[in-house]
């Protein structure tokens, strides 16, 4: 008999659901028509990709629909943010980001600023978060960008936007806020007006749509110079024949988070961790919780430090046992690069950096196989701590 797989790594990707699977499979039947075409095969494509960035301009309170523009997905946006503010100030500026951004933020910054940029990391404590008054101490006249995830990836450390869009703005209405929402959307509540924030990355994978398809929130006013040249789509701000289909499974994908509270979500993961930690308290297994399991955190990750067993010697059980989770960020897990966001908030000789696993639930886990998945790492944890 096969055995079953439970999927709890939907900070890596999430399942596609069944709607976005319906809706996107139709348009790649129905509808293949070029949405740049005047004719109609090009408008009905181009009223699908309408309405999915409608419908995504009122998710995140966008000012008007113009302002999302469609990207491969987060590291493109990225890209392009960062890449496109160095190039319009030639390299002269300064750019303020954190030491536990993603690798699409990190790498990049890096060789910006081998290219003349000024690039200020600031630092977090040990539950993933910067300071405020440090941000407020690194601001000065040559900042033209902060640049800060919403949501971490590793150990689900949320940023308070609206303070930084504040404090941000208050110094110089002139410097550009970007957020980097790849994992922040879906998980908490997006307000780009509220939270001031001049450019925002996302990705479909992250809220079970469809890989290789994104949006860069870009404020009205703003303009950047494109990272990819070519044809005039997007309003001449991203070359390349659009990918409707997947434009349509984006939207739809949407749609389901339009009737899904975030607060009700979270109450479900937080119900989740706490599964997984009682069961190992029961049992006397030694662990800790990197990061917070409360104040500002999304409970869709738990990041923990299984006290003497190596990463990849759990995961590897984990998954002939037919559990996948990860040790961190699926951009670097498939390496023996030791996780950045850890060594940022511990140090780089602590134990947590090669003890440690995330877990991450996303809106299709069910109970029962977090249940199922507590049950089976009690019982690893158990016969690998003795060893």
């Amino acid at each position: 008999m096969e055995r079953k797989l439970i999927y709890l790594d939907n900070a890596a990707t999430t399942p596609v659901s069944e709607s976005v699977v319906t809706e996107m499979t139709k348009q790649l039947a129905e509808n293949f028509g070029n949405p740049s075409s005047t004719h109609t095969f090009g408008r009905k494509a181009l009223e699908v990709v309408d309405e999915a960035r409608h419908r995504i301009a009122e998710f995140i309170n966008a000012q008007n629909d113009d302002e999302i523009i469609f990207t491969s997905g987060g590291s493109e946006s990225n890209n392009t943010v960062l890449q496109g503010i160095a190039k319009k100030y030639h390299y002269d500026c300064q750019i303020i980001t954190t030491a536990i951004e993603h690798p699409s933020i990190l790498n990049t910054v890096k060789d910006l600023k081998a290219s003349g940029v000024d690039v200020v990391y600031l630092p977090v404590d040990e539950t993933g978060h910067i300071g405020l008054a440090d941000l407020k101490a690194a601001l000065t006249e040559k900042t033209v960008l902060v640049s800060t995830m919403a949501v971490n990836n590793e150990v689900g450390s949320i940023n308070d936007l609206a303070k930084i869009g504040q404090i941000v703005h208050e110094y110089n209405p002139k410097i550009c806020f970007h957020v980097d929402a790849v994992q922040g959307l879906g998980n908490i509540d997006l307000d780009v007006q509220a939270m001031q924030i001049d450019f925002m990355s996302t990705s479909a994978h992250k809220i079970n749509g469809p890989k290789y398809i994104g949006f860069l929130y870009e404020r009205t006013g703003l303009t950047l110079p494109s990272l990819i040249t070519g044809g005039e789509q997007e309003k001449k701000r991203r070359a390349g024949t659009t990918d409707a289909p997947s434009i349509a499974g984006f939207g739809e994908a949407i749609k389901i988070l339009q009737g899904v509270s975030r607060s009700d979500e979270q109450k479900r993961y937080q119900e989740f961790q706490q599964i997984v930690l009682d069961a190992l308290d029961a049992n006397e297994i030694k662990y800790q919780v990197n990061g917070s399991l409360t104040g500002l955190v999304s409970h869709h990750t738990l990041n923990l430090h299984l006290i003497g067993i190596g990463t990849y010697v759990m995961l590897t059980n984990l998954d002939l046992a037919g559990f996948a989770v990860s040790g961190g960020s699926a951009c670097t897990a498939g390496s023996l690069t030791p996780s950045h966001v850890l060594t940022a908030m511990y140090g780089a000789d602590s134990p947590r950096i090669e003890e440690s696993i995330r877990i991450s639930f996303g809106r299709l886990t069910k109970k029962s196989e977090v249940e199922a998945f507590a049950d089976a790492l009690v019982k690893m944890a158990k016969r690998l701590q003795k060893a």
